[in-house]
């Protein structure tokens, strides 16, 4: 425990600090808009540092630095392909939904829709989503608070499943966008502190870093083919699911609400993207750093499928103030992102379910707010239970795989709804159903659940086995084809006479302020 002081030193003064960020958050959380969206008055580059802290998640950080470490170059499969999905949100998705929507991205899939049954399916998708993305959070939380403290596993996760409620429950999105833009400053900061001092025992050549990693590993650790990435159809669907799953991701996608308009809203997406690729380009260095400075014996050592690495790392490179910063950011990156997670399940739950499906749009602000509140404390008890259940489980992995689920559940019926006009009611429910429970099958009865975790070693034998780690190659086009023959079985002619004035308002942004009807 003493050696970690200056690390335990940094973890309170950010919990302090950010709870400040509460207080302050809480005294302006007064109505569901400012509950969900911050009002709508981030600006485009205050939203585009939070979408970058949103999105430079646990997975980012934590758990590429460990499979690069671990498992060379394949583990860069995770960053490019997370970078590479920003640019479908911004030509395709960021305007539409800013214009179109205001809490949730089922108020794009149901606006020329009847409402209920489409919001239900999208509750289903969102849920889905948000809670396998929250094991990779939960766990990575898990295990760095066990390092630093030296306590339970369980118990670390109860209390990082604890203080962010706590964040939830009083600041709303006020208070998760300025945690996250606080943490993606210490971030970034962080990050590019480690790689110089990687960079300088190299002096400042990558190539001699490669070269000390390949002499120490062996020449496979810069070839693709490892355990991450088992075969060229496996590397294809991961990769559809990390570029198309950014645009599925409930909690990214709210963030658009949250700028005033669609210029700010395309702003945000600019400026994610170069704090975001910036990140992703640092990682490169991180993981072969921790590789060779810090070997894989004790990444390995240290628990976690690798998720240390890069804490290790800071050690080495800084001794515990380093380390301790580190951690602390390591942290703070957990904490933001389970907040946005949580807050945009509680949104889909309160907004989508009680207030537009139970209610039928009759519900008080005061009704809302409760009902959000308590969808809050629902969806971090279910968090903390997931972090138990996978303990162990590298972090980026876990994450891939939701992108398979939001490239499948979200992803098709969102671009169906916005840019096809014969998408129906049936169609929308249809597609957003099996890709929500097709890739959640799927991902059982593939290795991933089956050899890694359930240890069930007679599983190649048997008849429903499925080869892939990674479905999303037969889910997301199936999805976009169930929903597209659905459709076509089951036409609706109101949808189809609606589709030119959601077109005009999508492209133009008339009336961009006001929600779509109920």
């Amino acid at each position: 425990m003493s050696e970690y002081w200056l690390a335990i030193l940094f973890f309170f003064v950010f919990i302090v600090a950010t709870l400040g960020v509460t207080f302050w958050s809480a005294r302006r959380t007064k109505t569901t808009s400012h509950f969900y969206t911050a009002g709508g008055g981030i600006t485009g580059f205050q939203n585009g540092l939070a979408l970058a802290g949103d999105y430079m998640s646990a997975a980012s950080f934590l758990g590429i630095a460990g499979l690069v470490a671990l498992s060379g170059f394949d583990g860069l499969i995770y960053s490019t392909g997370w970078l590479v999905g920003w640019p479908i949100i911004l030509f395709l998705i960021a305007e539409p939904l800013r214009n179109l929507g205001k809490y949730t991205f089922a108020d794009v899939v149901a606006y020329r829709l009847k409402q209920k049954p489409v919001r239900i399916a999208a509750v289903i998708g969102t849920l889905v989503v948000v809670l396998t993305y929250l094991i990779g959070q939960m766990v990575g939380a898990g295990t760095l608070i066990q390092l630093l403290f030296g306590i339970d596993y369980v118990v670390a996760v109860i209390i990082v499943g604890g203080v962010m409620m706590t964040y939830v429950l009083f600041g709303g999105m006020i208070a998760t966008t300025w945690v996250q833009i606080i943490k993606a400053c210490l971030l970034l900061g962080g990050a590019v502190l480690m790689a110089f001092l990687v960079l300088l025992q190299f002096g400042f050549n990558p190539a001699r870093l490669f070269a000390k990693a390949a002499e120490m590993n062996g020449p496979q650790v810069l070839e693709p083919g490892s355990k991450v990435v088992t075969g060229a159809w496996d590397a294809v669907s991961l990769g559809l699911a990390l570029m198309f799953g950014t645009a599925g991701l409930p909690h990214i996608l709210m963030r658009f609400y949250t700028v005033p308009d669609a210029t700010q809203a395309r702003k945000s997406v600019l400026w994610a993207t170069i704090w975001i690729g910036l990140f992703y380009l640092i990682t490169f260095i991180l993981g072969f750093g921790a590789l060779v400075l810090v070997g894989q014996e004790s990444i390995l050592a240290a628990g976690g499928g690798g998720n240390m690495a890069a804490p290790l790392l800071a050690k080495e490179l800084g001794g515990p103030a380093l380390f301790g910063f580190i951690c602390a950011v390591a942290f703070a990156t957990i904490l933001a992102v389970v907040a946005g997670l949580t807050l945009s399940g509680a949104a889909a739950l309160s907004h989508d379910l009680w207030v537009s499906t139970v209610k039928s749009g009759q519900a008080s602000e005061e009704e809302q707010l409760t009902v959000a509140r308590i969808a809050s404390v629902i969806l971090g008890i279910c968090a903390i239970t997931l972090g138990i259940v996978f303990q162990g489980q590298n972090v980026a992995y876990m994450v891939g795989l939701t992108f398979s689920i939001a490239a499948s559940a979200n992803f098709p019926a969102l671009m169906l709804a916005i840019f096809w006009r014969r998408l129906t009611t049936a169609g929308a429910v249809a597609s957003i159903v099996f890709g929500a429970f097709g890739t959640v099958l799927l991902i059982y009865l593939g290795p991933t659940v089956q050899l890694d975790l359930l240890q069930n070693t007679d599983a190649p034998n048997q008849w429903w086995y499925f080869p892939l780690k990674n479905p999303a190659l037969f889910t997301m086009p199936g999805a976009f084809l169930v929903g597209i023959v659905v459709s076509l079985l089951s036409p609706e002619r109101s949808s189809m006479e609606a589709f030119a004035e959601m077109e005009r308002r999508a492209t133009l942004g008339v009336r961009s302020k006001a929600a779509p009807a109920e």
